[in-house]
């Protein structure tokens, strides 16, 4: 199974950036997606899901109304597109694959994981 984001890097605050998690090993449409992030010296926090046919999508209260959450089952990719972001978004940001779930904001309830991938927003 593998799980690899892409799209990362830097910014200034009030662009946007779209990462990109690809997977593979895994039936793509049992899973819901999540994205988490964290920023050092931070736990990980959970910034969105999507079930698995893309119609239902959750965020986190710090970025509803900026990032989207999209996925293409025939591409077995997710996507977060990220706009107006801000110095505080400065983080990893992971991918994870949680079989047969709903969307949950809870990281222990996904099974897979990508390794990461930084963005970093400047002032």
């Amino acid at each position: 199974v593998r799980l690899v984001e892409s799209g990362g890097g830097l910014v200034q605050a009030g662009g946007s950036l779209r990462l990109s998690c690809a997977a593979s090993g895994i039936t793509f449409m049992w899973h819901a997606m999540g994205w988490f992030r964290q920023a050092p010296g931070k736990e990980r926090d959970f910034v969105g899901a999507i079930d698995w046919s893309g119609n239902n999508t959750y965020y986190a209260d710090s970025v509803k109304g900026r990032f989207t959450i999209t996925r293409d089952n025939f591409k077995s990719t997710v996507y977060l597109q990220m706009d107006v972001l801000k110095p505080e978004d400065t983080a990893v940001y992971y991918c994870a694959a949680d079989r047969f779930g709903g969307g949950t904001n809870r990281d222990r309830d996904y099974e897979y994981w990508g390794q990461g991938t930084q963005v970093t927003v400047s002032s």
